[in-house]
């Protein structure tokens, strides 16, 4: 039997095309083969401001990461404005659908190096990186002009996240797909991250979209216009949405 997850009651967002689509998607250990995530149908549109929160374990990291694609799929398939997201387009799909993570990787040097990296790869060839603006991201974070030149392996745990954040928001990617990326963060900090999420939202929030994984509902009070939540692989709407 296949989870099926309603799409928003909202009549706008029903209008709206959708952006990321989930048909029967699933996700097994491979190496015990126990159900991780089960089989689940999932559509997020234009416009959509999604939180998805659960208890640890329950699958929403393999979720998130099913839907970008970063993990092979046991079954089913991801639709990308309505196509099947074959092998060959996988790039151009992770290219519009960013994946954050909780813990962020970063690259020896400084931050301006890491935000540069992304622009070496194929996949953005012909764009520039934009010093101006990336200065701007990490001010509206809170951080001074010269936050840029600091180094990487010099920044606290929410500078850390906040460089991982402006190096995918730059890209200008239509969905933002945030694993638990303000845990274990200082408030500080995490109001900082939900700033700039924000920000990149409201820009074109009728073009985009987010899903954020979060522990903390007040958080996803905030962050989001409706929340799901994740209970031993399977993938519901909360009781109450999202005010």
């Amino acid at each position: 039997m296949t989870n099926r997850v309603p799409r928003s009651s909202k009549s706008r967002r029903l209008n709206s095309p959708l952006l990321v689509e989930a048909q029967g998607i699933v996700r097994r250990d491979p190496r015990t083969g126990t159900t991780l995530l089960a089989a689940t149908d999932f559509a997020l549109a234009a416009g959509d401001r999604l939180a998805v929160t659960g208890p640890s374990g329950a699958g929403k990291s393999v979720f998130l990461r099913a839907l970008a694609l970063l993990d092979p799929l046991d079954a089913g398939r991801i639709a990308w404005h309505g196509r099947p997201v074959e092998r060959r387009t996988i790039p151009r799909y992770r290219k519009n659908v960013a994946y954050v993570r909780q813990r962020p990787a970063l690259l020896d040097g400084t931050v301006e190096d890491n935000l540069r990296y992304p622009f070496s790869l194929h996949a953005y060839r012909g764009t520039r990186f934009n010093r101006t603006r990336a200065t701007r991201l990490a001010e509206r974070a809170g951080r001074a002009s010269d936050f840029l030149d600091k180094r990487a392996s010099e920044l606290s745990g929410g500078e850390a996240q906040i460089t991982a954040l402006i190096r995918v928001l730059q890209l200008d990617p239509e969905v933002l797909l945030l694993d638990e990326p303000t845990a274990s963060l200082d408030p500080q900090s995490a109001q900082a991250i939900e700033a700039l999420v924000a920000d990149w939202f409201d820009a074109r929030a009728a073009e985009r979209g987010l899903i954020w994984v979060s522990h903390d509902p007040a958080q996803a009070a905030r962050v989001a216009a409706r929340q799901l939540t994740m209970r031993a692989g399977q993938l519901g709407l909360a009781e109450e949405p999202v005010q």
